[in-house]
């Protein structure tokens, strides 16, 4: 392969272990936006249910609609919804779609009345973040014709939640007045009569800080997938949790150049003796972020090095100090860290951003290759497209085994 994304999962498995460790009296949904944030949706979408998740939740209803589409009948909540979207699709496959104002209130329970179902809502209170759900102010209407289609059987209110906006900064103010409105929202909707089964609002961050905060379901996403998401409190390992993807490439070239040579775009490395340079065939189209030109770490012939120059569409250059390697070397941008090699935080450091989007945006020219698929054994799988949730995960038997670990 020129390049492949190994995705453990054994290790996203344990994860979900550690993770409903740490609340034991709580369900757990395991987030699978973003096809599973860059993993593939499928694939760890069945692994994280083997290890014993009880809800799945996604951004699109697309998303959801494909976990269907794939015999999945596990509970399963949509969120962004954007009017005249998929309702009564929905409605159809039995997922719990997130309500977060009338106009998407009268929408579904139109989908509700087309389809001759009760249509499964999750009431979404905007408790200061800011961004999706009810203000406090018309919360009080939207509760109110909650209760209304409950009463008419057009709607059965299964939850209410909402999420955090300053969870991975422990201590900020924001996240106990946040707790207070949500506990607010909560009240008022079982003081005008419902009954909600779950009430939700810890994410990755709270769902490792703030154990006051788990009520009836915890929702962890990045986590899942081995990602600290408060790194400055701590590693994935130091919350025992264990990075899922590994992203390699394999050397597509080796050359010896003089010094003074220019390298990539813009000649923004110079090299500064004679050297050898080595050609990674991965770029900013593959997901390997622009931002960390002349900084990213890579491993390669066992030692840790910097790109050279700009990373292009396609491709980067590492200046190998002179030690000849044939092309078809592997260079590991990201893994565990096992084998020293750097991690997807490393990388976010080196782009000054989070390490949730060094893994989400690796794209689908990279294949994926599942290792630890199923309990007890080791198989390989190659998702011909990992962006579409349809196709990812499908077998490939023609591959050759993965070794077993």
């Amino acid at each position: 392969m020129r390049a492949r994304a190994e995705i453990d999962l054994g290790a996203l498995r344990a994860n979900v272990r550690a993770l409903r460790a740490r609340a034991p009296r709580a369900q757990l949904m395991a987030v699978v936006k973003a096809d599973a944030y860059g993993h593939g949706m499928l694939p760890c979408a069945r692994a994280a249910l083997e290890a014993g998740a009880d809800w799945l939740g996604t951004a699109t209803p697309q998303e959801a609609l494909a976990l269907r589409a794939a015999g999945i009948r596990t509970r399963l909540l949509c969120w962004l919804w954007t009017p005249g979207g998929p309702w009564r699709e929905a409605i159809e496959a039995d997922i719990d779609v997130s309500v977060g104002g009338m106009w998407a209130l009268d929408e579904v329970l139109d989908a509700a009345r087309a389809s001759g179902r009760t249509a499964r809502i999750q009431l979404k209170a905007d408790t200061g973040l800011g961004r999706g759900g009810c203000q406090p102010a018309d919360w009080p209407e939207l509760v109110g014709a909650a209760v209304a289609a409950e009463a008419e059987g057009l709607a059965d209110v299964t939850g209410i939640w909402s999420h955090f906006a300053c969870a991975d900064e422990p201590g900020h103010p924001s996240i106990a007045a946040q707790r207070d409105r949500f506990d607010e929202a909560i009240a008022y909707a079982e003081k005008a009569g419902l009954s909600p089964e779950v009430r939700h609002i810890a994410n990755s961050p709270a769902v490792l800080t703030l154990p006051e905060a788990q009520y009836d379901l915890i929702r962890p996403g990045v986590a899942l997938y081995g990602i600290s998401p408060v790194p400055q409190l701590g590693t994935a390992a130091d919350f025992g949790l264990r990075p899922v993807m590994t992203l390699s490439a394999r050397l597509g070239l080796v050359k010896h150049v003089p010094a003074g040579h220019g390298v990539s775009y813009g000649h923004h490395y110079v090299t500064p003796a004679e050297t050898t340079l080595g050609l990674v065939p991965l770029g900013y189209a593959d997901g390997v972020p622009r931002h960390a030109s002349n900084k990213g770490p890579v491993l390669i012939g066992g030692r840790l090095r910097r790109v050279a120059g700009r990373i292009a569409m396609d491709q980067f250059v590492v200046d190998l100090e002179g030690d000849e390697l044939l092309p078809g070397a592997e260079a590991v941008l990201f893994g565990p860290g096992d084998r020293g090699e750097p991690t997807a935080e490393d990388w976010a450091r080196a782009a000054d951003t989070i390490a949730y989007e060094i893994v989400t945006r690796i794209g689908s020219r990279v294949d994926r290759v599942y290792v630890n698929e199923g309990l007890g054994e080791m198989r390989d799988w190659v998702s011909s497209n990992p962006s579409d949730g349809q196709q990812s995960g499908r077998s490939r038997p023609d591959r050759q085994q993965p070794n077993r670990r």
